[in-house]
């Protein structure tokens, strides 16, 4: 079975598209073949987001940590408990491609680290951030990103290491990290780019939010 893990804080807004994207994903995985389970994990919600979630009809799991490892941690614990034998990881804020979960199945291997791309950027975000986001970003095969809105992962490799450790950011670096020191097999590609949202004010700190709020600094301060 397929899990896939989407770890969610009051991020009504931006789920119906998020839902609606992992949905297609999922279906053409089943088409295929495969059994795909969707598992949205509220985050200490305050918002609308379980009733999205009944909309969808996608299954939620709550913890009330505010802390995005826990939460990618819980909704892990639960899929490998029913049998998942390989974890999709995408974000609320993030809409991946209809062939997600397949390419990351075609690779036969222990982990696929994918790229992420902006559609559709904010209006005060000017054309100055997005060319230096563009000259910095390595949207290609054999970049070294690492994003947890598009990751997969083997159930027996995640295992082995531990899975992802309970932190508030770069939960999912340290899994790519300990996966790479017991030598698991990795594939890091663009073939399967998870489109993202721009904002400047994500829910977890230090993610491709923050990344995006360096790049204005720097364009503010006039720096390379």
């Amino acid at each position: 079975m397929i899990a896939v893990i989407i770890p969610a804080h009051n991020e009504a807004e931006a789920l119906p598209r998020c839902l609606i994207a992992v949905q297609a994903a999922a279906r053409m995985a089943q088409a295929a073949g495969h059994r795909v389970q969707i598992l949205l994990v509220l985050d200490r919600c305050s918002d609308a987001s379980a009733a999205i979630a009944r909309r969808f009809a996608v299954e939620t799991l709550r913890v009330d940590a505010r802390n995005v490892g826990q939460a990618r941690r819980a909704g892990a614990a639960l899929m490998l408990e029913r049998g998942a034998q390989w974890l999709a990881c995408t974000d609320a804020d993030s809409c991946v491609p209809a062939h997600w979960l397949l390419c990351q199945l075609a690779f036969a291997v222990d982990a696929v680290c994918g790229t992420v791309h902006v559609e559709q950027w904010l209006p005060e975000q000017d054309a100055a951030l997005r060319e230096r986001y563009l000259q910095r970003y390595q949207l290609r095969e054999g970049h070294r990103h690492v994003h947890g809105a598009n990751l997969g992962i083997c159930a027996r490799a995640y295992q082995r290491v531990g899975g992802f450790q309970p932190l508030a950011l770069n939960e999912d670096v340290r899994l790519v990290e300990d996966l790479r020191a017991c030598g698991a097999s990795i594939v890091w590609t663009a073939r399967n780019s998870v489109a993202t949202s721009a904002r400047l004010d994500p829910r977890a700190r230090g993610g491709f939010g923050d990344y995006l709020r360096g790049l204005v600094q720097s364009v503010d301060r006039g720096g390379c």
